[in-house]
């Protein structure tokens, strides 16, 4: 029997993605569309610290970031998830001048 896209997605990488989002409507609407996919979700995370214990206590396979939480930069979350060798889009209504340098063509 041959394995839908939806369940074939799991099992090469059956780690979560890790939401990081400090809108809560619209962390739900993001965390709805990966679970809707078949994709499982870690968070959603609302803070910087959060997120970085996260990653910290748990596999993700990467992450969807807010640019900016709460006042702060996302950029530590994109610095620890580069390190380690992990992808990561920034999900946000901000234009691509206002992510972190570092990490602006992410």
């Amino acid at each position: 029997m041959p394995v839908s896209a939806r369940e074939g997605f799991n099992v090469i990488n059956p780690h979560p993605i890790l939401v990081v989002e400090d809108e809560f409507l619209i962390a739900l609407d993001i965390v709805a569309a990966l679970e809707n996919a078949g994709l499982a979700v870690a968070g959603p995370a609302s803070t910087v610290s959060d997120a970085l214990t996260a990653i910290q206590t748990g596999p993700i396979r990467g992450a969807l970031l807010d640019a900016h939480l709460g006042g702060e930069s996302a950029s530590r979350i994109a610095d620890v998830l580069t390190s380690r060798g992990l992808p990561f889009a920034f999900v946000s209504g901000y234009g691509r001048e206002s992510l972190p340098p570092a990490h602006s063509a992410a």
